[in-house]
């Protein structure tokens, strides 16, 4: 395929530009290449703050949205890993539930959540690269799976029990094989390489090649997005530094348990900045369950 000129990444659009609602046609369509359903954004809702630069601790874009069937969309793209970030999206979709139930509404207003993670770090094992989580009961004996009532259905104006509770897509960006095989494997694509190459049809996809281009944006816009590509630059600058320093520095310790303590110092260093358990083991010379060990100590202190 042809390749093209790149264009803005997804989170940097995401703070400055999707929250418009001229841009909204580029957000319409990925949720509903995703969710497979026909997706209106009414509103972008006021969601956690988004910070510009590479070296922000969370490193992350986040956008709330609300879509014409009631339902809210939250929409996140992190570059870092976070150990307990399983619990991070957990505590997002039951803080958005409490907050858009009013004092003295019944509990059939609840508002259903859907949590978006686009992610550019492994998380867990699976060979996969999208994830969908739902809540579904499954009878202990009979292994069927609970419906709703008529007057349930009528109620809630949903199907099924799992239509009532937050759902989750857990897109796993750096293990797409750059094989795009339907449409949302083009949307996939798009975000693993900022490009949309000639033939893909993707909802939202056109207008995103468009809206999306560097070259037309207003001056101010590119000088900001610059700082924030440098910011990455930067931020890889230092993880290539980090390792010279930490095998020169390795190799001056002269006992087995000097080095072994320099190295765990050094990886701690450097959790925030490798996502990759293998990767940051190779470069420290530590075992990949000692790496996971800095990992658990470091979520117990």
């Amino acid at each position: 395929m042809k390749r093209h000129r790149r264009l803005i990444s997804f989170d940097w659009a995401m703070k400055r530009l999707l929250r418009s609602k001229a841009h909204f046609g580029i957000l319409e369509g990925f949720l509903t290449e995703l969710l497979r359903e026909e997706i209106q954004i009414l509103e972008i809702l006021e969601s956690e703050s988004n910070k510009e630069t590479a070296a922000d601790k969370q490193n992350r874009g986040d956008l709330k949205a609300r879509n014409a069937g009631g339902e809210i969309i939250l929409i996140e793209v992190q570059y870092q890993r976070q150990f307990d970030y399983l619990q991070r999206i957990l505590h997002s979709t039951a803080r958005t539930v409490v907050e858009n139930l009013d004092e003295g509404q019944p509990y059939g207003e609840v508002v259903k959540v859907v949590s978006v993670s686009i992610l550019y770090f492994d998380l867990g094992q699976g060979e996969d690269y999208i994830y969908h989580g739902a809540t579904r009961f499954i009878g202990l004996h009979r292994q069927d799976e609970l419906r709703l009532s008529e007057a349930q259905q009528d109620l809630y104006r949903r199907q099924e029990p799992h239509a009532l509770f937050p759902e989750y897509y857990l897109i796993k960006v750096n293990q797409f094989d750059d094989v795009a095989r339907d449409s949302l494997d083009q949307w996939i694509y798009f975000l693993k390489h900022e490009e949309v190459p000639d033939g893909f049809s993707a909802r939202g996809l056109q207008e995103a090649k468009e809206q999306l281009d560097i070259l037309k944006l207003p001056e101010a816009e590119r000088r900001a997005y610059a700082r924030y590509q440098d910011d990455l630059h930067q931020q890889a600058s230092m993880v290539e530094s980090s390792y010279g320093w930490g095998v020169h520095q390795g190799r001056k310790l002269g006992r087995e348990e000097g080095q072994l303590q320099e190295r765990r110092r050094i990886a701690q260093s450097l959790l925030d900045l490798i996502a990759d358990d293998q990767l940051l083991a190779e470069k420290t010379g530590l075992s990949v369950g000692e790496v996971r060990g800095l990992w658990e100590e470091r979520q117990r202190g």
